[in-house]
This record gives C-alpha cells, structure tokens and sequence, in this order.
C-alpha cells in the first residue's frame, strides 16, 4: 500500500514543482526588482517633468519619451520630452559638471521642478527549460495541452532556451533641491527577452506607471 501512495506523492511533486516552472516562465516580461524613496518626499506633487530615456539611439530615445509624457499629461502632469528641450549637442557629446549645472539652471528657469531618467544598466545572458511561447496555441489555454508541452521540459535538463535580460533603472530627481536629498525615487527593472523596442518600451512603462503609483509619486489616472 505504501508504495503506490508513495508514486502519487512523487507525481504530485512533480506536477507542483512543474506549476511553479510554468508560473514563473508566464510572469510579466518586466520586472520590478528593487524600488527605493526618500522618506523625505512622502507627498511628492511633481509639477513639470523632463523625461530622459539615455541611449545613443535618437528614434528609441523618442518613442520611450514620447509613450512616457503621454501617460503623465493624462494624469495631469506636465510632461515634456528631452528629445524636443534639449539641444542635440548636448545631448550627443560627453558635457561637463559645469555644463549640466547651466542646463539645469534653464529648466529651472523654465518652470521644471523634476527630471525622470531611465537608462540601460546592463545585459544578461539567461537561459530556461522552456520552448517558444504557447500563447496563441488554443490547446494550451487548458491546463492538459501545457502540461502535455511543457513536460520535457521538467523531466529533459538539457532542453534549454536562451534569453536576454535588460536591466533598466529610472530615477526621479527633485531639481530645486541642491543636495544629496534630491533623488525623490529610483526603480531597476529587469526587462525579459524583447522582441523589439517597442515592444520593451511599452512593457517597461507601463510597469513604471503602476510603481509610481503605488509610491504616491503620480496620482492614478
């Protein structure tokens, strides 16, 4: 008698550890790794934001700038974009700390009270027991055809799948405050395996949307 309870406990364990696998291969492809703010801005009402996405490229840079104003002008924050405020030599050549104090000396002037900036912190090479996404397999929206698939990849080791992680950080920093008490707020995310950058651009902002609005950093739209 014991012997055959002993397989069901066994299968069952596989079929949780399995689950597990699967729960976390169907996660969001970003992720909110670490959010940190300054207890000092509990309430933290930005009034006019500089939004700067920091990559060489000008069209990426846009179109993560642009996606982001659009989400903070309809929760009624001025939100402008540093592709359009910035002059392009600024923004393609090394500057000094010189420089960056004048340009902030202008935002000041007209009327920014806050910088966001997100960048690319690093690339990470990663790899799961998983094959191409299911998800538009009619079969694999019962639990049967996922199980079906995916268990070689639980009881076969070797059956790996490669994947990038983007690391990306983004800052918010109070302009008027000439301190190391001017970072309001910082998040790093892990981006997993885009497809394409507008597709990473739309993943990540919309996760950084919902994390400043838990943070109390942007009202809820």
């Amino acid at each position: 008698m014991k012997k055959p309870l002993n397989n069901i406990n066994l299968k069952i364990n596989k079929i949780i550890s399995l689950v597990l696998i699967l729960m976390m291969l169907s996660c969001s492809s970003t992720k909110l790794i670490k959010s940190w703010k300054n207890p000092d801005y509990y309430r933290f009402n930005p009034k006019k934001i500089l939004v700067v996405g920091a990559t060489p490229n000008y069209e990426a840079r846009k179109a993560y700038e642009f996606q982001l104003i659009t989400e903070l002008n309809a929760r009624k924050i001025n939100a402008l974009q540093s592709a359009v405020v910035f002059e392009k030599s600024f923004q393609d050549s090394k500057q000094t700390e010189k420089d960056i104090e004048v340009e902030i000396d202008k935002l000041l002037l007209n009327g920014y009270d806050t910088v966001l900036v997100s960048l690319v912190k690093g690339i990470d090479d990663n790899q799961s027991y998983a094959s191409d996404s299911p998800k538009t397999d009619y079969h694999l929206r019962k639990f049967i055809g996922y199980y079906l698939l995916y268990q070689d990849a639980y009881f076969n080791q070797d059956y790996y799948n490669r994947y990038k992680v983007f690391n990306i950080e983004t800052s918010i920093y109070n302009l008027k405050k000439e301190s190391d008490k001017s970072l309001v707020w910082r998040g790093s995310f892990d981006l997993i395996d885009p497809t394409n950058s507008s597709e990473a651009i739309d993943s990540h902002i919309k996760k950084l949307i919902k994390t400043l609005e838990k943070e109390k950093i942007i009202p809820k739209k």
